[in-house]
């Protein structure tokens, strides 16, 4: 299958479009590379890549593909609050337009990455993907608001599939500190300290890079009576859990390291249990779990370094990068670039 991957030099995009070519797919990415220089550890493999604005891409671009994985985005709620608007633009009016471009080019498969995040803030209980959507910040509003649209595109020739995954954590070669299991184990194994920015009570559902990017690949191959228009949750049950469950688990397998809270630390408004049941019923089986994640990420801040300065400043902070991209003129205010980069 040829398979666009929108984002694919983003956290999760370079670990998943190598295992896209591990499974045979013919892979090319599309990415306007603003984490370019930002890696960890040992580079992702190469995949054949255009570098481009996903707000620009065109039907003509998108003929010959057989699927479209879309992955690029303002990619958390911090990042989101920035410019409500470019979040939408970003998010959802892009995502549209890319999906229009797809059908009337004969791409027949459209999966989405969605989230978590639109269950917002729960008054308790476990949500599946019946549930009512709650979505609190404009990056999930966006994502909520992008499953509707391409629902309203569905037909017998294009299938859209919406992945609402958990938080993600795990390494990566593009690795993300603003992700709360590797922000914990970051902060454990540089300062000794599991810092938590909350009061810890909220609830997270979770899943590793690497099982996230297998139900990316599986939406590929899965029949399509079975996927289509379907939203799935991306997780293990087992490991939704409660921000201080986590920073004991990180606590656990760093023993020099103890819990503790920021100063000033408060509730988290977004917290939400959600039940990952459905997509066990089409084969997914994540073999990751957060403390095998933590002792994963442990081993690696060990081997290659994890200092405050950079896991709190503009290389591995996505708020504090694309800051930093337009405070130096790079991107204007809109994410537009301004120097011409390559891949």
């Amino acid at each position: 299958m040829r398979v666009l991957v929108t984002g694919h030099l983003g956290y999760i995009g370079v670990v998943l479009a190598p295992l896209l070519q591990k499974a045979g797919h013919d892979v090319v990415g599309l990415d306007i590379n603003l984490y370019r220089g930002c890696d960890f550890g040992p580079a992702a493999p190469t995949v054949p890549t255009i570098i481009g604005d996903v707000r620009d891409v065109t039907a003509d671009q998108l003929e010959g593909f057989d699927a479209i994985i879309h992955l690029a985005a303002l990619s958390n709620d911090p990042l989101g609050d920035i410019d409500p608007d470019l979040t939408e633009d970003i998010n959802f009016r892009a995502t549209v337009r890319l999906a229009e471009a797809a059908k009337a080019a004969g791409v027949e498969r459209f999966v989405f990455s969605s989230s978590c995040s639109n269950y917002g803030a729960s008054k308790g209980g476990w949500l599946d993907e019946m549930s009512p959507l709650n979505p609190v910040t404009p990056y999930a509003v966006s994502k909520m608001r992008s499953e509707e649209a391409l629902d309203k595109l569905a037909d017998d020739t294009f299938c859209p599939i919406y992945l609402r995954s958990g938080t993600a954590y795990g390494l990566s070669s593009r690795l993300r500190f603003d992700l709360v299991v590797n922000n914990l184990t970051a902060w454990a194994i540089a300062t000794g300290q599991v810092r938590l920015k909350s009061d810890g009570r909220a609830w997270r559902p979770l899943v590793h890079a690497q099982d996230m990017a297998a139900a990316f690949e599986l939406m590929l191959t899965t029949d399509r009576s079975l996927v289509h228009r379907q939203p799935f949750n991306v997780g293990r049950n087992e490991d939704c859990m409660q921000v201080r469950d986590i920073a004991n688990i990180v606590a656990e397998e760093v023993p020099s390291a103890a819990v503790t809270f920021a100063e000033g630390h408060s509730a988290d408004q977004r917290t939400y249990q959600v039940d990952c049941s459905k997509i066990g019923l089409i084969g997914f089986r994540p073999k990751w779990d957060v403390r095998r994640g933590v002792i994963e990420l442990r081993d690696a801040f060990q081997t290659y370094g994890a200092a405050v300065s950079e896991f709190e400043g503009t290389k591995y902070q996505r708020v504090a990068r694309v800051s930093h991209l337009m405070a130096s003129g790079e991107v204007d205010g809109k994410l537009r670039r301004l120097k011409e980069w390559a891949a």
